[in-house]
């Protein structure tokens, strides 16, 4: 017979200002088998817990129930005071009587009385609840960093330099990342090649950092402290052992006009590039797409002029698999497409450009070579008109619901240096609010209004129209002195929102990893986990989990390795021992449950059976690797014949929840 206490927390007002806690202690104590019951305003508290600890001692409880928050908070927290009151911490059951109960219902009556009945299905649960018995799994000291973007480069570089081996996966030929692509850093105005430049050439230069460039993840298997990855390491046509990034062949090559992504399209590259002067490691590429002895078998010219032989036409992908006890996600971002956007004639004009091709027209590496010329007929702008919020806080559908944070500052960052280099040109921003909240930004802001003499406009641009002069005919709306305006600009910048780069959606399901509605992986908790996903072993750096800047992105790079750091210190990790197991004598080895297993922790012996006339049968049954299993649940649900269960979770136990709610 069990001997069951119940805890009721306040959580302050948070459910006590909705549920009647001591009339849910109260008839909670009158449950079959429940020995004590009482409430508390902090639970989770010092004091809380103590009391926790006391009634079991006293009461000599088998089982505990809190009533309290979501599982996702404190559940580790109450097994750890079970635990240290010498009760099993898998007896113990949190009933959610704050997110599923007084968050969601207004009045006192509703909130109270369904509070009473998930504290009900919670002690049914208890009832059936069998002590558990956690076992330990090593971890491998390596990690896996997915995007070599500032984010990757300071994640792998911390936790490379707490000693620990670092494999950087990068799709691009080169690390870097969109930082690579920017003039100036705001609030600073650092150069943003200074700051990058070193990172990168210490992460090709550490001991302890791999750098797989031009590469993609392809499949993820295993789980916390032992997952095995696999890597496709994608043909360049060039043996990296010898090329020396001499430039030769780049040089040579016939065919020129192929458009240069890392400048935006906005020039031409050749068949065989390298990104940039800097990129990290600094060897060729052969674009398959462009390059004729590829397509046609005819051509040559590289190999031909390579005094290293380098070239390998007949280079293959290589496929790679290493085990990693922890993987960091930093896919980063892109700027939206524009398409939808047709009122501001991105697709109708040359002179209608995004913010970061503003960033290339103005970087001394750049198409112009940092002069700031009309993309048209090179000529010097001397009206600029940036839009900002384009496809930024757009409820319509045709952009993104959410701010995209970082568009006011490098916004008014383009104004200064416009008027800084050129004072004859008028720099107009239309905006609907400035957004400063980092530090120093405000004041950066002002500058660009108060000593530039940057005209912030707040209001809408409503339509933007190529004229037969080259020019722009900007039509807007003046919010403060409630005025149409109509200016002819040279050129139009666009403050497009951003978004989480494409591959971040197939990466998420290969990681089992959580995501909202927007594409970005969210964090397991968003205050107390806010660099770590609900999965285990899986970390989260960079704007691959919201829009951020420089400063902001290097922060959680840090947070994220000190994580990876915490976890990789370890030799084993504590196991969870809410795991499947199989039925043999029920189980008909039809392999369903092997099929959908995430983990592969299932496989198939054949075993002997006695049967009733002592004649001995072999039957194919399903095998749990308890090690590997992580207590999903897919196979429970999908065996047809009821062997596969779930120990903590097992169909009996959840059936007597549900038969204590419907009572």
């Amino acid at each position: 017979m069990q001997r069951i206490g119940v805890f009721v927390c306040w959580c302050g007002s948070n459910i006590a200002g909705t549920v009647d806690v001591k009339a849910v202690a109260e008839a909670l104590g009158h449950e079959p088998g429940v020995v004590f019951s009482t409430n508390y305003q902090y639970m989770c508290s010092e004091a809380g817990q103590n009391i926790i600890k006391d009634a079991i001692r006293d009461y000599q409880l088998t089982g505990v129930v809190i009533c309290s928050c979501s599982p996702r908070m404190h559940e580790a927290t109450f097994r750890k005071t079970a635990a240290a009151a010498g009760l099993n911490p898998y007896m113990v059951e949190i009933a959610n009587i704050r997110e599923q109960c007084s968050w969601i219902h207004k009045d006192m009556p509703t909130g109270t009385e369904k509070a009473i009945i998930l504290g009900r299905a919670a002690i049914a649960k208890v009832h059936l609840n069998a002590p558990l018995v956690a076992g330990t799994s090593p971890v491998a000291k390596r990690a896996l960093v997915i995007g070599g973007g500032i984010a990757g480069i300071q994640t792998a570089l911390d936790i490379a330099d707490a000693g620990f081996d670092v494999d950087i996966v990068e799709k691009q030929p080169t690390i870097g990342g969109k930082m690579t692509q920017l003039d100036k850093t705001f609030p600073t105005l650092d150069c943003a090649a200074c700051i990058l430049t070193p990172k990168m050439v210490d992460c090709a230069q550490h001991e302890k950092i791999n750098i797989y460039a031009y590469s993609e993840v392809t499949e993820v298997k295993g789980f916390v402290g032992n997952f095995t990855v696999t890597i496709k390491k994608k043909a360049r046509y060039v043996d990296t052992t010898k090329c020396t990034g001499c430039g030769l062949c780049t040089e040579k090559c016939p065919m020129k006009k192929v458009p240069n992504e890392f400048n935006l399209g906005m020039d031409n590259r050749r068949a065989i590039y390298i990104p940039f002067a800097q990129a990290v490691p600094k060897v060729a590429t052969i674009d398959p797409d462009y390059c004729n002895m590829l397509k046609n078998g005819k051509c040559g010219v590289c190999a031909k002029v390579c005094t290293a032989g380098a070239i390998d036409y007949k280079q293959q992908d290589e496929l790679i698999e290493e085990k990693y006890g922890a993987i960091v996600v930093a896919t980063g971002y892109n700027p939206i497409k524009l398409d939808n956007f047709d009122e501001f004639g991105y697709s109708q004009s040359k002179d209608v450009i995004t913010s970061l091709e503003f960033e290339r027209l103005t970087n001394a590496a750049g198409p112009t070579s940092g002069q700031l010329l009309r993309p048209s007929d090179g000529e010097h702008p001397h009206t600029i008109v940036f839009v900002q919020c384009v496809g930024s806080r757009d409820t319509s559908g045709c952009g993104k619901p959410y701010c995209s944070k970082i568009c006011c500052m490098y916004t008014a960052k383009h104004a200064m240096l416009t008027r800084e280099k050129y004072p004859d040109t008028d720099v107009y921003v239309f905006y609907i609010d400035v957004r400063t909240p980092g530090k120093n930004f405000d004041e950066f802001y002002r500058r660009a209004v108060e000593e530039y003499g940057v005209h912030y406009v707040k209001g809408m641009v409503g339509k933007v129209a190529p004229q037969a002069d080259g020019k722009l005919m900007v039509q807007a709306s003046d919010l403060i002195s409630n005025e149409q305006l109509h200016i002819q600009a040279d050129l139009v910048v666009l403050a497009a929102a951003i978004e989480p780069d494409k591959s971040a959606r197939p990466l998420a399901t290969m990681l089992t990893a959580s995501m909202d509605t927007n594409d970005f992986f969210t964090e397991a908790h968003p205050k107390l986990r806010p660099v770590e996903s609900p999965t285990a072993g899986i970390f989260l750096s960079g704007a691959c989990q919201g829009p951020k800047d420089i400063p902001e992105t290097v922060s959680q790079a840090g947070a994220a390795a000190a994580k990876v750091i915490g976890l990789l210190a370890k030799d084993q990790l504590t196991c969870n021992p809410c795991v499947a197991h199989s039925d043999e004598l029920m189980c008909n080895g039809c392999s369903s449950c092997e099929k959908v297993c995430p983990y592969g922790a299932i496989t198939y012996a054949d075993k002997e059976f006695r049967m009733p006339d002592r004649t001995v049968a072999i039957r194919r049954v399903a095998m749990v690797n308890e090690a590997v299993c992580q207590g999903c649940g897919a196979c429970t649900v999908a065996c047809p014949s009821g062997a596969m269960d779930l120990k903590g979770f097992s169909n009996s136990q959840i059936m007597a929840e549900v038969d204590a709610i419907c009572k």
